[in-house]
């Protein structure tokens, strides 16, 4: 059976219809595993995050409202994804000292740019680190695992659960607008601070994000290899991280 548009059955489906999703599906929940693990340590077993991916496409045929203007592959794509996560957030599997680094290079990160009003170069993040160059991009490499972005880093949305992603991005319509109007501003500002960033690492986005390349596609875009796109895709996420912390305190502190 074909999962396009056009020949999409109605919900809600069958259970042959479901089984035969789940098929189709099935090397999209694979593809969405392998783009995440490459970030991942090796010894973590990639066949429990399709597990957890496969949770996710349940859960998105369960909860697809078809009568939404949301292509269900897109709904099923974030579901997917947000099940995969949070297996690896609720494992805790990173030993405590990589997650202080990776809060301690957010902090020097936002003191370096506070203090130069500028993006800071890697060199410049090494000596705020009191580390070399070489041993900070081992550290990016590190922290890889734990770049990602989550609601609870965003302001006025904190409230909102990851179950709520997909219907907070794919229809805001049906939101209250004061969320509507924080989602807004919150694309304007992250649209404002990709620009500011170096043009490797809007490329490595770019490409990662909007393209959907893996890191080694990428690498062989840029003519440099996967570990140093891990490093640059990890370095562009904690800037946007810390940047939307700042963002929170100034907005708190305006607020007092």
């Amino acid at each position: 059976m074909q999962t396009s548009s056009a020949t999409q059955p109605r919900w809600p489906l069958s259970a042959p219809e479901r089984e035969q999703f789940i098929l189709d599906y099935a090397p999209l929940v694979r593809r969405i595993v392998h783009r995440i693990a490459v970030r991942l340590p090796p010894h973590l077993d990639l066949e429990d995050l399709v597990n957890s991916g496969f949770l996710g496409l349940m859960d998105a045929l369960q909860k697809f409202d078809p009568d939404r203007n949301i292509a269900f592959r897109t709904y099923a794509e974030f579901r997917i994804r947000g099940a995969i996560l949070d297996e690896l957030r609720s494992r805790d599997w990173l030993p405590r000292s990589v997650r202080e680094k990776a809060n301690r290079l957010e902090r020097v990160n936002q003191e370096v740019e506070g203090r130069l009003g500028r993006p800071a170069t890697e060199e410049e993040l090494a000596a705020g680190m009191g580390l070399s160059l070489e041993s900070l991009q081992q550290l990016l490499q590190r922290v890889a695992p734990i770049s990602f972005l989550r609601l609870d880093d965003c302001p006025g949305l904190s409230e909102f659960s990851e179950d709520d992603l997909p219907d907070l991005l794919l229809d805001p319509s049906g939101q209250d607008p004061s969320v509507q109007l924080e989602l807004e501003e919150l694309k304007q500002f992250l649209a404002q601070e990709i620009e500011r960033m170096s043009d490797r690492e809007k490329l490595v986005l770019s490409l990662y994000y909007l393209e959907e390349l893996t890191l080694k596609e990428i690498g062989e875009v840029m003519s440099v290899t996967e570990s140093r796109v891990c490093q640059l895709h990890s370095q562009a996420l904690i800037r946007l991280r810390g940047r939307i912390k700042k963002r929170v305190w100034q907005r708190s502190a305006l607020a007092r």
